[in-house]
């Protein structure tokens, strides 16, 4: 890594379909601070996220995902 980001898993309890995973995502994604966020097809319950904690803390990161409407649990941090 060794630019400055880190990466968290948050793991999204329903099942949904790509739009809606890709509309997630892209959300998270204009939170300040966020480098990327994507699901793979291979785990579509599994939003990767890789951000800078000096602009954006993963409590937001995970609040970005549940103000969507869905159950989710960080996983990783």
């Amino acid at each position: 890594m060794g630019d400055g980001t880190v990466d968290i898993t948050v793991h999204i309890d329903e099942t949904l379909d790509h739009a809606r995973l890709q509309a997630i995502a892209e959300h998270v994604r204009t939170g300040f601070g966020v480098a990327s966020a994507v699901f793979h097809d291979t785990r579509p319950h599994f939003l990767l996220v890789r951000y800078d904690p000096g602009k954006i803390g993963s409590d937001a990161v995970f609040r970005m995902v549940t103000d969507q409407g869905v159950h989710a649990e960080l996983i990783g941090i």
